[in-house]
C-alpha cells in the first residue's frame, strides 16, 4: 500500500470538553448525494471510542505546509498535547477544525463496520467549509511529498531493499 499516494487529513472528535484527534490517510468519498465519507480508524486510537459514543467526527484536509500538524497527530501523545497551542475553530457540532486547512467537514456517523484491527466509519457530511487555496499534503512510500514548484511534487526515494 506504500505505493498508493494519498492525501493527509486530521480526524477529530469531542466528548464533553475533551478533544481527540489523529492523522488519517485512509479516507474515501463515498457519495455526493448525500455527501458522505468513509474513514478507517484503528480500534486502539483514543479518538475512536469518542466517535463511537458521540456519533460525530470532523475531518480537516491538510495543506502541504501543515506536515508538522500531521506528524504531531500521528504520534501517541495525550490529546491535550496534540491540541496544545494549535489554532483551531469550531464547527456547528463543536468539533475542532484545523485552521489553515484546505477544507473541513463535520459528519454524523451512519454506520460502523469492524474490519480486523480497524473500524470503518461511514459519515454523512452535515457541515462543510472551504479553506485556503494551497497544495495538498501528500503521502507516498512512507514519506511526505514536497512541492517543487509548478504543481510538481517530489517524494523521498524508496528505501533500499534489505
Amino acid at each position: 500500500m506504500g505505493r498508493w499516494a494519498t492525501g493527509v487529513s486530521i480526524v477529530t472528535a469531542r466528548e464533553f470538553d475533551r478533544d481527540a484527534g489523529l492523522t488519517v490517510n485512509a479516507l474515501l468519498s463515498v457519495s455526493l448525494a448525500p455527501p458522505s465519507v468513509l474513514v478507517s480508524l484503528t480500534r486502539d486510537a483514543d479518538t475512536t471510542p469518542l466517535i463511537e459514543r458521540s456519533g460525530h467526527f470532523a475531518v480537516s484536509f491538510l495543506a502541504a505546509d501543515q506536515r508538522a500538524v500531521s506528524e504531531r497527530f500521528a504520534r501517541a501523545l495525550p490529546s491535550e498535547e496534540k491540541f496544545q497551542e494549535l489554532r483551531v475553530h469550531r464547527g456547528p457540532a463543536g468539533l475542532a477544525l484545523i485552521d489553515g486547512s484546505l477544507a473541513a467537514i463535520e459528519c454524523r456517523v451512519v454506520s460502523k463496520t469492524p474490519a480486523y484491527d480497524h473500524l470503518l466509519l461511514l459519515g454523512e457530511v452535515v457541515y462543510q467549509e472551504e479553506g485556503r487555496e494551497a497544495p495538498p499534503l501528500l503521502f507516498f512510500r512512507s514519506g511526505y511529498g514536497e512541492e517543487t514548484g509548478g504543481g510538481l511534487v517530489r517524494f523521498p526515494p524508496p528505501a533500499p531493499p534489505p
